[in-house]
C-alpha cells in the first residue's frame, strides 16, 4: 500500500478478514473488512472512518462505565489521530474503513477553502448516524469495482467529499463550503473534454482534471456540473461508454482490447457495465450488427 496505516495492519494481526482494498492515487486507502468473535484495541497516528455495511448489533465499544454497543448497518464510527478505542465483536460485521492522514484534511482545506489551518482536530463519534455519510459509502464506493481504473474517479472523487463533510461537521473549524456559480469558460471546458477523451484508457483521477482547468477540485467538479449538468465521474463513464460502443459497432478490434482502451483491466467488468448502459453485452451487441 502507498501509506502504511496502524489500523490496516492492526486489523489483519487479528482475526478481521480483508475482502477488498484500494490505494487512491493520493494516498487515501479504502479497505472493505469483516470480523466476528474478536477483540481488539485500536491507537493510530492518522484517522480512520468506518462504516457497518451489515450486523455489527453485537459490536461492542469499551467506556468507562463497561461495554456499550450500538451497531448496525449504516451506523458510523470516526476514530481520529491518537485517539485510542477497545472492541469486542461479539458477532458477525462487515464494515468498510477509509484511512487518511492530517496532511490529506490540510490538502482539502488549502484547496476549497483556501485556508491553511495549524491542524485540523477532528472529533470522535462513536455509533452515530449521517445520511451523507452512508450515501457516499453505499452510493458510490461500494457500488463499483475498486479493482478497475475506470473507477478510480468515482472514488477519488467520493473521498474528497467525504473528507470535506467531515471538516464541515466534525471537526475544530467546521468552515461553511464557499458559494460557486457558473460553469467552465469555454476555452478551459474544450481543453478539459479534449483531456478527457485522450485519457479514457487511465484511471482518471478528480485531481487530474482540476489540474487541467487550474482550479481546486471543490470549484471544478460543481463548474464542470454547471456546464455539463453532470458531474465529472459521470461524465468520464458516459464518454467511456459511448466510445466502447462506437468501437465494437464499427471495428473488429478484439473486445479484451476495446475495454482496456476505455479504462477497464476486467472484460468481465467491462462488459457488465456495458449491458448495464445498452440492454446487450458487447458481444452480442456486435453479433447484432454482424
Amino acid at each position: 500500500m502507498a501509506e502504511m496505516y496502524g489500523a490496516f495492519e492492526n486489523l489483519r494481526r487479528h482475526k478481521a478478514v480483508l475482502h477488498n482494498a484500494v490505494a487512491l492515487n493520493s494516498g487515501i486507502l479504502l479497505a472493505a473488512w469483516s470480523n466476528k468473535r474478536d477483540t481488539i484495541t485500536q491507537y493510530c497516528d492518522h484517522h480512520t472512518l468506518s462504516l457497518y455495511v451489515a450486523d455489527g448489533y453485537e459490536s461492542y465499544h469499551k467506556t468507562t462505565a463497561g461495554w456499550k454497543n450500538g451497531g448496525g448497518p449504516d451506523r458510523f464510527c470516526l476514530m481520529p489521530k491518537e485517539s485510542e478505542s477497545t472492541w469486542d465483536i461479539r458477532d458477525d460485521l462487515s464494515f468498510v474503513h477509509l484511512y487518511c492522514t492530517d496532511a490529506h484534511l490540510r490538502e482539502v482545506g488549502e484547496k476549497i477553502w483556501d485556508k491553511s489551518p495549524y491542524a485540523v482536530n477532528l472529533d470522535e463519534s462513536l455509533f452515530g448516524d449521517d445520511p451523507k455519510i452512508t450515501a457516499l459509502y453505499r452510493h458510490f464506493i461500494l457500488g463499483c469495482d475498486w479493482a478497475q481504473p475506470a473507477n478510480q474517479l468515482t472514488l477519488s472523487s467520493a473521498s474528497t467529499l467525504l473528507l470535506t463533510h467531515l471538516i464541515q461537521g466534525y471537526s475544530n473549524v467546521q468552515w461553511k463550503l464557499p458559494a460557486v456559480t457558473g460553469g467552465l469558460s469555454p476555452f478551459t471546458l474544450r481543453n478539459v473534454l479534449g483531456y478527457i477523451e485522450a485519457h479514457l484508457a487511465e484511471p482518471l483521477t478528480l485531481a487530474d482534471l482540476a489540474a487541467q482547468a487550474s482550479l481546486s477540485e471543490y470549484h471544478f467538479a460543481r463548474m464542470f456540473r454547471q456546464s455539463m449538468q453532470l458531474a465529472p465521474h459521470q461524465y468520464v463513464m458516459q464518454r467511456r461508454m459511448e466510445h466502447a460502443r462506437v468501437q465494437v459497432q464499427t471495428t473488429r478490434r478484439p473486445l479484451t482490447e476495446i475495454a482496456l482502451a476505455c479504462g477497464f483491466s476486467s472484460p468481465s467488468h467491462f462488459s457488465n457495465r456495458f449491458r448495464s448502459v445498452y440492454g446487450l453485452t458487447p458481444s452480442q451487441l456486435r453479433a447484432a450488427r454482424a
